[in-house]
């Protein structure tokens, strides 16, 4: 079978979307744990780095809206921004993980250096996509909330989602590399 074609593809996404409709239940007894830890995201970011941007960008968008409407969580105000986040990040490594190896390797980086460098630069764009999303959100009346300050964008972005995005670094390398290794990702 040709690891590269769709339906490999359709299937490597599939599994991530049910290990993403699962992995919550693992940190959702603490609800302050599961949120720091961000677990919806560690799929995702899987996905575009082994499937590429489209999938990577579709699996985004479906996890936290079918996760809210399956099982209630997130709720509305959390998933609808979620899921610009999550498919700026699907997109995002999906085009940024070939460009950047084809790049970085040239200049002797491994592959752990590309991937922690696609990592680094998707999740800080996902980031501000998924704030602006959000404080557009509440502007035009669609979720509730409080507008969203700078200092507020800052904080539930990056301060208090520092440790999850240093498990994602550590995490998500490690089980793209594993793939890689094993002939399993499409992008190898």
């Amino acid at each position: 079978m040709q690891k590269k074609n769709a339906l490999y593809r359709m299937i490597i996404t599939a599994v991530l979307l049910a290990l993403g409709l699962v992995l919550p239940f693992l940190t959702g007894q603490l609800q302050s744990f599961g949120q720091m830890l961000s677990p919806l995201h560690i799929p995702v970011l899987i996905c575009g780095l082994t499937c590429g941007w489209t999938w990577g960008g579709a699996l985004g968008i479906i996890l936290p809206l079918l996760r809210m409407l399956l099982f209630g969580m997130p709720g509305a105000p959390v998933a609808i921004p979620m899921a610009f986040e999550l498919c700026a990040y699907g997109v995002l490594t999906g085009l940024l993980y070939p460009w950047l190896r084809g790049k970085l390797c040239k200049l002797g980086a491994s592959r752990l250096v590309v991937i922690l460098a696609t990592l680094g630069l998707a999740m800080v764009a996902g980031r501000m996509v998924g704030g602006a999303a959000k404080a557009l959100l509440i502007m035009a009346g669609l979720i509730p909330g409080a507008p969203l300050t700078f200092a507020m964008f800052v904080t539930a972005y990056f301060v208090e989602t520092a440790v999850g995005a240093l498990v994602h670094l550590i995490v998500v390398p490690a089980v793209v590399l594993a793939l890689e290794k094993a002939h399993l990702s499409p992008n190898a």
